[in-house]
């Protein structure tokens, strides 16, 4: 990979990979040190990193690192909101903080999961090559992730 190609990756993926980040870690100063150590690991083995697989690395680099720092932070629990209100109306506000909450309820892994396949669009062989799993392992994880969101957002007292 050459200076041109990374810069590509940096601007092609930048904002995805702090979406995911975000939602990985819960905190956006963290997620920032996720990007900026991504794209920095990135760097330093862009010899070995072809640019048509760039993506992908970059999103498997940001998962272990969400992954490690989910361990330390259940050493040490703090928490911060992150401020996506910019770009939300008004009607949508209360949803996404009853998704935020419902995805909160995940492990990391479950979490890194769904954001993977349902918001950045990832399919199951990108998934398992992204976490180490096989693709019947990231479809059966999914589905329980799946069904742990549904049965919190049925819930009549969360959603309220």
């Amino acid at each position: 990979m050459e200076l041109k190609d990374y810069n590509n990756c940096v601007k092609e993926w930048a904002d995805a990979l702090f979406r995911f980040a975000c939602k990985s870690t819960g905190n956006e100063e963290d997620a920032r040190d996720v990007v900026q150590n991504s794209f920095e690991v990135l760097w330093q083995k862009r010899e070995n990193v072809a640019p048509a697989k760039a993506k992908a690395f970059l999103f498997q680099v940001a998962y272990n690192q969400s992954i490690d720092n989910y361990r330390k932070q259940s050493r040490v629990s703090y928490k911060e909101e992150i401020d996506d209100s910019r770009s939300i109306t008004p009607g949508q506000s209360d949803l996404k903080r009853v998704l935020e909450r419902a995805l909160t309820k995940l492990d990391e892994q479950s979490r890194a999961l769904v954001l993977l396949k349902d918001y950045e669009g990832y399919s199951y062989e990108e998934i398992g090559q992204i976490t180490g799993l096989n693709e019947s392992q990231v479809k059966v994880y999914l589905h329980r992730a799946r069904k742990v969101l549904k049965e919190y957002l049925v819930s009549v007292e969360n959603v309220i």
